[in-house]
């Protein structure tokens, strides 16, 4: 880790102005660099660590041979995101439960860029956990970020003409798992907070209203928090977990609405201690995907947004 006195410590707190030009370009780009590595990564943390890596392969960089320094900047974090993304594989085997990506606190305009939103979200998110690492790779740069095959080629040491093929294997895979977006940024609060009032009040025919009968539940404690070890699937037996108090029976349930991962979510207390964030993807106003991210170590990105952006 570099400390607070040089490195990367001086760039985090560093004024543009005051900066030399490959700091400047740093942190102009900074913001799209962290989305790059936290969409191939699903960790907050871990894409932080990558950010560190990337800058310091690029203070080491003759900027007078790079004629595109943001293509630059992105291939040095995909390269390391991709390092770094085939090591997290023994973590992951090692997991209890379901692995859910670390969710973000998000500016509320997140949610109105469509694309964004749905390239940050939970239910995408965790159709990308069951791409390979370079599969995922080619899939968010060139969907995500529109990034040309030549450029990915280079980012991910494969031809073009790979490239493409890699690109298309993982389109037809994700398209065939992936939730379809069949509501608007109205319909999905509107749903969100159907839900609160639900969990609030136990109201069981608004939860009941409001949960799709396919309807699937992923939690994610890591071992550290009650969660269930496999997703749970269908409107009643969901229904029979939200109604007992989330795994805490009887527990006063207070929820806040906030905008995760750029699109609608809880941030749910039980017995006013925060618990864990719940995240939703909604179908025809109602909701077909909910993912509970309760492991505390995870729970680290909501005291602040965190800036995102495709560009």
């Amino acid at each position: 880790m570099i400390n607070s006195e040089s490195g990367w410590g001086r760039v985090a707190d560093m004024k543009p102005h005051a900066a030399d030009p490959a700091t400047e370009t740093f942190l102009a780009h900074r913001n799209l660099l962290f989305t790059v590595a936290y969409e191939m990564l699903g960790s907050a943390a871990d894409a932080e660590d990558v950010l560190q890596e990337t800058w310091l392969r690029w203070v080491a960089v003759d900027l007078d041979q790079v004629r595109d320094q943001r293509a630059y900047l992105v291939r040095i974090t995909t390269r390391q995101a991709l390092n770094r993304l085939r090591s997290m594989k023994q973590r992951k085997e090692s997991y209890v439960g379901p692995w859910l990506p670390e969710p973000l606190l998000t500016a509320p305009g997140v949610a109105e860029d469509s694309d964004l939103a749905e390239s940050m979200s939970m239910a995408l998110m965790l159709v990308l956990e069951t791409l390979t690492p370079t599969e995922r790779a080619v899939f968010v740069l060139r969907e995500a970020f529109d990034v040309d095959y030549d450029e990915i080629a280079e980012a991910v040491g494969k031809t073009p003409a790979a490239v493409r093929q890699i690109a298309h294997r993982a389109r037809q895979h994700v398209d065939a798992r992936r939730p379809r977006q069949q509501a608007s940024q109205d319909q999905a609060w509107a749903a969100v907070e159907s839900l609160q009032h639900a969990l609030e009040t136990g109201d069981v025919q608004s939860l009941l209203k409001v949960l799709a009968p396919d309807i699937v539940l992923v939690g994610d404690g890591g071992g550290v928090k009650h969660a269930a070890l496999r997703p749970i699937l269908g409107q009643d037996k969901v229904f029979r977990l939200l109604q007992g108090g989330l795994g805490k029976a009887g527990a006063i349930v207070t929820c806040e609405a906030a905008v995760v991962n750029g699109n609608p979510a809880l941030l749910v207390h039980l017995d006013g201690e925060f618990d864990g964030v719940m995240a939703v993807h909604v179908d025809g106003g109602q909701i077909t995907g909910m993912y509970y991210v309760r492991n505390p170590q995870k729970l680290t990105r909501l005291d602040e947004e965190t800036p995102i952006t495709l560009r």
